[in-house]
């Protein structure tokens, strides 16, 4: 990977680079998420509702449709603001998920959500709780994948799934993260260098994420392409399970000594401007771990070209990053197609 120093201004961040693979690329292929029951998440939160309190949790299956609408349509359901609806994170549209929204209604007697009828959804389980559902409010999400018209050597991917097992993945923000074809990093650049104002807080949010986490990718590159990943380096920085982490950029100081920050301060100088300005938006350094450890990791072949996958990850890491380690994925046309696509975790 080229850290050519001058890049910041030279370099085109409307094109996202290849990332490169922690373990031998398989040549594998496949197509994910062809039936919305291909994509299974369900989310593993952080309690549940007691209860009694002045909001109404919801258990709600969607299929085929974004978190945010569904918020808004049990929002329009229990006559309150959208801003009443809370959730823990956003899950992916073409898939059937299960999370939990909390509905804020302190007063009101609350409606029987089971009983809406709707398409792309349906409430499973409510009950009252003293605390509003916030981004984050979630310990991790178990997965389902079913790949189907797999092409390649089963040996070379089942080679790849057992050393995923012991050693993880590389913990890489996944392509939903930075928008249609990387374009939030490119927006997020001008915003910081004011070429655009952006004024919509939703979407100043998701440009500094999509900058900060491009630059976390960058420094997860390097290590793979110095064939370190994986390894400790002298002066990291090491999360509770003992891995070592890397810069979510902000105001501050990198905190990680010797040869760890000589590696984080030569990728992040290759671009001073978006350190520089993340640094005067407000953010603080932050740690993210440098690698992914599945939980619970199991396949099987329920027919000769499907491969099916089960797992969880912690809060905010990506399948779609687990997948690319043995093989590679495309998706149809609905999806790649459909510009109401929002960014999912």
């Amino acid at each position: 990977m080229n850290q050519d120093t001058s890049q910041d201004k030279g370099q085109d961040y409307r094109t996202l680079p290849e990332w490169p693979l922690a373990y031998p690329a398989t040549g594998a292929l496949a197509i994910l998420k062809q039936e919305n029951d291909d994509f299974q998440v369900t989310e593993i939160p952080q309690e549940l509702p007691q209860g009694e309190g002045e909001h109404v949790w919801l258990y709600v299956e969607k299929i085929g449709a974004n978190t945010q609408y569904v918020a808004a349509q049990l929002a329009e359901f229990a006559k309150v603001r959208e801003l009443d609806v809370g959730y823990a994170g956003l899950k992916d549209r073409y898939a059937v998920t299960r999370q939990w929204f909390s509905v804020w209604m302190p007063k009101a007697e609350a409606p029987d959500f089971t009983a809406l009828s709707h398409p792309e959804f349906r409430v499973l389980e409510q009950a009252r709780h003293t605390k509003k559902l916030r981004p984050g409010d979630l310990l991790g999400n178990r997965f389902v994948i079913r790949l189907r018209e797999v092409q390649g050597e089963k040996a070379l991917i089942e080679t790849n799934l057992n050393a995923i097992c012991y050693g993880g993945v590389p913990n890489y923000f996944g392509a939903q993260r930075f928008g249609r074809e990387g374009d939030n990093v490119a927006q997020g650049m001008a915003m910081l260098q004011r070429e655009i104002r952006v004024r919509n807080k939703k979407k100043k949010g998701l440009y500094l994420s999509a900058v900060r986490s491009f630059l976390f990718n960058e420094v997860i590159a390097r290590r793979i392409h110095d064939g370190i990943w994986g390894q400790t380096l002298n002066g990291d920085l090491l999360d509770d399970s003992g891995m070592p982490t890397g810069p979510m950029w902000g105001r501050g100081r990198l905190t990680t000594t010797d040869d760890a920050l000589a590696l984080e301060t030569d990728v992040t100088s290759a671009h001073d401007v978006l350190c520089e300005g993340l640094e005067h938006s407000g953010l603080n350094q932050d740690r993210r771990s440098l690698a992914a450890r599945p939980d619970g990791l199991r396949w099987e072949w329920p027919e000769n070209d499907q491969l099916l996958l089960t797992f969880s990850l912690p809060a905010g890491y990506y399948a779609t990053s687990l997948l690319r380690e043995f093989i590679a994925t495309s998706e149809p046309s609905r999806i790649n197609n459909d510009d109401s696509v929002v960014v999912e975790r």
